[in-house]
């Protein structure tokens, strides 16, 4: 039988659609255990490539034979022979084109909701690395907002809507990935917006994202919020976008809250977070829908792939906004912090300009899952 790739495309969709796969995962089991393609329906198996050298006879009668076998390594090759020789035993087995290399990279659209003005919001979920960037899109402009480093992505998109991308914001300087914020503003000519608290040791020129900034994308309004509170900074900021949408960066989550440790500050910016969660939000409108930069587990997301939740159900649901004593609160922040993001000092450096990694670098910092909430 002919051994088939299965792109990250299409294992995202079988996670949308809630198919069944069986993954056969061939790193080493730290790796493996540390950080894999989750879906609601996937069924593991953790065999390392060196255990299989001899040959597959000893595995096969631990494989299924009546779900799809995608076989997954960490760059593709190690996939490929394994695939290989289960093919030879008969199964009908694919592999995971580019490895989870391409599984941490992978942005799938999709479409949020429509504007009051006509115009259109989509969210891009980054489904291997947990992170969600957005384009709001009015009267054939484009804004960005928490992109990633693949900047490609978002230019050809808004070409494909015939939009002219004219705003990139980041709502806070990112710890656990890189930005493509300013890269996109120098391709496209944009603004590129950045909270000022976090912007202080930045190499390159941003506009300042402030409370009460006004920003208009066509003919819809972004309202400027500034938050200052850790998300993973002090700078954090959020948006209001057309009176419908809150985009929360890495404040609140669906199912959790942010962490406000990456800068060695967790005692410090607690209380800011606790403020802004408990006192701020609560001003807000109930019926915004909450859009985060972050997505936790795969049990958030909802039936079309994206994720969202009414702030209203949250303040019901969300286990971080429902605790009433302030020190068993401040005990939850800064004790339940799951280890830090790789290399997370370098990306922050990065995304000030400090330091200039090629792209392997980039891509080697980015690798493992996301660690932007408290537990």
């Amino acid at each position: 039988m002919t051994v088939k790739a299965m792109n990250a495309k299409e294992v995202t969709k079988k996670v949308f659609n809630n198919e069944e796969l069986f993954i056969l995962d061939v790193r080493n089991e730290d790796a493996f255990q540390d950080w894999k393609i989750e879906g609601h329906k996937f069924d593991y198996q953790n065999v390392p490539y060196f255990d299989l050298l001899d040959g597959v006879e000893e595995i096969l009668d631990e494989l299924p034979k009546d779900k799809d076998i995608l076989v997954v390594c960490a760059k593709e090759g190690s996939s490929v022979m394994v695939a290989e020789m289960l093919s030879d035993e008969g199964l009908d087995v694919s592999y995971l084109e580019g490895g989870m290399k391409a599984w941490s990279e992978h942005l799938e659209p999709v479409k949020v909701g429509d504007l009051k003005d006509g115009g259109e919001l989509y969210q891009f979920v980054r489904i291997g690395k947990g992170c969600l960037s957005y384009m709001v899109v009015s009267n054939g402009e484009a804004a960005i907002i928490d992109s990633t480093r693949m900047a490609e992505v978002y230019t050809d998109f808004a070409d494909s809507l015939n939009a002219k991308i004219t705003h990139v914001f980041d709502t806070h300087l990112h710890a656990d990935h890189i930005s493509g914020g300013r890269i996109i503003a120098e391709k496209t000519g944009a603004a590129y917006w950045l909270p000022p608290k976090d912007a202080e040791e930045v190499t390159f020129e941003y506009a300042a994202l402030e409370d009460g900034n006004e920003v208009t994308i066509g003919n819809t309004k972004i309202n400027i919020h500034a938050l200052y509170s850790p998300g993973h900074t002090i700078g954090s900021t959020s948006f209001v976008v057309d009176e419908q949408y809150l985009m929360t960066g890495d404040i609140l989550f669906i199912d959790s809250i942010g962490r406000p440790d990456l800068a060695g500050l967790a005692e410090d910016w607690v209380g800011d977070l606790r403020e802004t969660l408990y006192t701020r939000y609560k001003e807000l409108s109930n019926d915004l829908i909450v859009l985060p930069a972050h997505f936790m587990i795969i049990d958030e997301l909802n039936e079309d792939g994206s994720v969202s939740e009414k702030l209203g159900t949250l303040y019901a649901q969300n286990h971080g906004l429902n605790i009433a004593d302030e020190a068993e609160f401040r005990s939850l922040v800064t004790e339940n912090l799951p280890p830090q993001p790789n290399a997370y000092q370098e990306i922050r450096k990065t995304n000030m300009g400090k330091i200039t990694p090629d792209n392997d670098e980039q891509r080697e910092m980015e690798i493992g899952p996301n660690r932007c909430a408290v537990r």
